[in-house]
């Protein structure tokens, strides 16, 4: 296939982008043929993601995190006191 300047192309896209017919994609087709059965429920703009449980409140992530620090400090502090010279 010979070698096209820019111009050639430009035209090509331009061409192709100008067709009154454009096929959808496969997804797109895949979207429309499940929604004629079964159509999504309306939701509203950004809606709130459904929680999982309820969330701890940040005070006690602190303390478990402390907690665990304090514990390991001590920890390796008695492994320290107890090692023989």
């Amino acid at each position: 296939m010979p070698e096209q300047d820019d111009a050639e192309r430009e035209f090509d896209l331009r061409w192709a982008d100008s067709a009154e017919h454009k096929e959808p994609s496969a997804r797109a087709r895949m979207l429309a043929a499940r929604w004629k059965e079964n159509p999504p429920r309306p939701q509203p703009f950004r809606a709130d993601p459904d929680s999982s449980g309820p969330r701890r409140s940040s005070w006690i992530s602190t303390v478990v995190v402390l907690g665990s620090v304090a514990a390991i400090i001590l920890l390796l502090g008695y492994a320290n006191f107890r090692a023989p010279y």
